[in-house]
């Protein structure tokens, strides 16, 4: 039993704990204040006995030693301090957190310091940190060779990561030469033969390292060509390089880290470039956000975490034995395959598919349709304060469409004003809004890649020998006053028949190029109507939306182009451009015949797009309701639609001049066949519904 001292003979309530010292467990355990320091400090000097009665003093009596004045008797602050170039990049962090874990298991408190990719105070920073702690671990330092040598002299014991000190200290390496191999391999297996590699940081060990594996696939493969584009080690670096990434004409980039390669990303998908359709795109680390990426990155994965714990038992070793001999160890990465990389495009995005359709008895037919019985006709409703929403509804509250302005688009998309979601009267949407496919697409609107030069299409431009190439070319459709008109009344048969007006939304749209200078004047006027009813039946079959602008050549003459007059046959795209979600199946229909090819590039009245969604059948009906024009259509790789304003000729509107643009679309709950719709087209822009309703 140990004797306690009277200073800690009891504690009322109330008053202040006292802590007991060093010279109460010596006066407990009848020892010199030397002896419970021995003992304390793990010395195997003391008589196991004498050593015994120590430690019991001092868990009887609650006593903890003091870290300072430990630190002063060893010589030690038990605390190490970890140097890295940029404690924002995952891989660093995973590292700390393996040092962290490491050194905590044998009492050791872990410092950081960051150079912000600072080499030239990062010697400095490092020498300040040394002199807080006991050790260092190194990581990526950006410093020169002689740099790090004189450096690692005036720190020891120190650990490097990631950089090698012929033999000076511990180091451990990724072999990104090695890693750098195996992306190169796995891209040229793939068919890729013309590669960009984006540059990390000038003075980083690890990026002369992976450019090292580039010189040997490159002198493996004589037909592979690696392009160098300098960028940097952080997201906003493969951001930024996304435009000259494109102008390489690549089809796949190898980005210096995984952060690099989701700036990289984000750039591509602005641009409407698709990964890995038009560009294969690959990282390095694997970090944790890397499977999540959208597509998921392939990667080469580095032991992060490991690396740190392998770094504190190489310091831990060295702090407790200097004699400790210097070793180094290399890890070999992993290469991750997942959906950013796939087989070479295979010459320019498709301009014909093949048919996706057979004969109209092909087509699901319904004896009844499934609509929803609306009481009103439907109506517009402009924002009541700062709202941006105009909506189009019927009857209780049911929404049919929604105008959007276009002005959270990014830049590159060419913002512009359009419809989305535009939905069936079941409530079915038949818009889709910047897809993965396409992320230009927006819904319903006036969407043209060349005006004079301007792209109002967005994403790339098409240059003749040259191909998709991205231009600093998008301009601005800015809404400059809505209002809402009371639709004309309709007469003959359609009002016989019930139909239901609706009313008109107004828009003046000012088109302005890249530079904000004004290029058109447009006058748009969107109007909503009810289907007649089928007879004997209380219920509406569908509902119509008629667009028509009028583009007034208000500022100059115009000069409409497409990729088609640029040197792409068959690409006429731009127009009023109509982007349908993709669904379990499409089938195209015209008065040209069943399927894509024979509507794409037609002179049809109308198209029709039958799809699937979940089960349940719907039909868009796009009819032309003036000068007919070529249609450019999509099913197989996306379902959309327009009609061409520059098919195969630019189109030329004069100072002063005008030029109409229109569709007619017809939304329905049903599955049309192709006499169905023919017979529909052939009323609807005069408000009627077939004999014998729609089959």
């Amino acid at each position: 039993m140990v004797s306690r001292s009277p200073r800690d003979t009891g504690q009322r309530a109330g008053q202040r704990r006292v802590v007991a010292t060093i010279g109460d467990v010596a006066a407990a355990a009848g020892v010199s204040r030397a002896t419970v320091s021995r003992v304390m400090n793990g010395r195997s000097t003391v008589d196991a006995a004498i050593a015994e009665r120590v430690r019991d003093a001092a868990a009887e009596l609650s006593y903890r030693p003091s870290n300072a004045a430990r630190s002063l008797a060893l010589g030690r602050t038990q605390t190490v301090a970890l140097v890295v170039p940029d404690l924002g990049n995952p891989v660093f962090q995973q590292i700390l957190r393996g040092v962290m874990d490491g050194a905590a298991e044998d009492g050791y408190r872990v410092l950081v310091a960051d150079t912000v990719e600072d080499d030239q105070q990062e010697g400095a920073i490092a020498l300040e940190a040394r002199l807080r702690c006991d050790a260092l671990v190194l990581v990526s330092p950006r410093i020169g060779d002689a740099e790090l040598s004189a450096l690692v002299a005036d720190v020891e014991p120190v650990v490097l990561v990631n950089r090698e000190s012929g033999g000076a200290a511990p180091s451990l390496v990724v072999d990104y030469e090695d890693a750098a191999l195996q992306v190169v391999e796995h891209l040229v297996a793939l068919g890729h033969r013309r590669l960009v590699y984006l540059g990390g940081p000038v003075r980083s060990a690890s990026d002369e390292m992976r450019r090292a594996g580039l010189a040997r696939a490159r002198a493996e493969h004589a037909d592979l060509e690696i392009l160098d584009l300098p960028a940097g080690p952080d997201i906003q670096a493969g951001h930024a390089a996304a435009p000259a990434v494109l102008a390489t004409r690549a089809t796949a980039a190898v980005a210096f880290n995984d952060l690099v390669a989701f700036g990289l990303l984000a750039g591509l998908n602005e641009a409407g470039v698709a990964v890995p359709a038009d560009i294969s795109v690959a990282g390095f680390d694997d970090i944790e956000l890397s499977r999540y990426a959208t597509p998921a990155l392939t990667t080469v994965a580095v032991p992060q975490a490991e690396l740190g714990r392998h770094a504190w038992r190489e310091l831990h070793a060295v702090i407790d034995d200097d004699a400790h001999p210097a070793r180094s160890a290399r890890f070999t990465p992993r290469l991750e395959v997942r959906g950013s990389t796939g087989p070479v495009p295979q010459g320019p995005e498709r301009v014909h598919v093949t048919d996706d359709g057979g004969a109209d008895s092909a087509l699901p037919r319904r004896d009844e349709i499934l609509t929803v019985p609306p009481t009103v006709a439907p109506t517009w409703s402009l924002p009541a304060g700062s709202s941006d929403a105009v909506v189009l509804t019927c009857g209780d509250g049911l929404e049919l469409a929604r105008r959007d302005p276009g002005d959270r688009m990014p830049r590159v998309h060419a913002r512009r004003p359009y419809l989305h979601p535009v939905h069936t009267l079941a409530g079915v949407p038949l818009t889709d809004v910047s897809p993965v496919d396409h992320r230009h697409h927006y819904g319903v609107g006036i969407a043209v890649p060349d005006v004079n030069g301007t792209s109002h299409w967005g994403g790339r431009t098409f240059i003749e020998d040259v191909g998709p190439t991205l231009l600093k070319n998008h301009g601005r459709q800015t809404s400059t006053g809505v209002r809402v008109e009371a639709a004309p009344d309709l007469t003959g048969p359609a009002e016989e028949a019930g139909a239901g007006a609706g009313e008109t939304l107004v828009e003046d749209v000012l088109w302005s190029d890249e530079h904000g200078g004004p290029q058109l004047r447009e006058e748009r006027r969107i109007t909503a109507r009810l289907l007649p009813r089928l007879p004997g039946t209380d219920a509406a079959p569908g509902w119509v939306l008629d667009w028509r602008s009028t583009l007034h050549a208000d500022h100059g003459p115009l000069e409409i182009r497409s990729p088609a007059t640029n040197g792409r046959p068959g690409a006429g795209y731009g127009g009023l451009f109509w982007r349908l979600p993709i669904a379990e199946s499409t089938t195209v229909l015209s008065a040209a015949g069943t399927g894509e090819s024979r509507a794409h590039g037609s002179t049809s009245p109308w198209v029709a797009f039958v799809q699937q969604h979940g089960g349940r059948s719907t039909t868009l009906l796009l009819v032309q309701p003036g000068q007919v024009r070529p249609w450019f259509l999509r099913s197989a790789e996306y379902p959309g639609a327009c009609p061409a304003l520059a098919w195969d000729a630019p189109l030329l509107v004069p100072d002063g001049g005008s030029v109409s643009v229109g569709l007619v679309a017809v939304l329905l709950d049903s599955a049309l066949t192709g006499t169905a719709a023919a017979a529909l087209a052939a009323h609807i822009t005069d408000g009627g519904v077939p004999d014998g309703g729609l089959r």
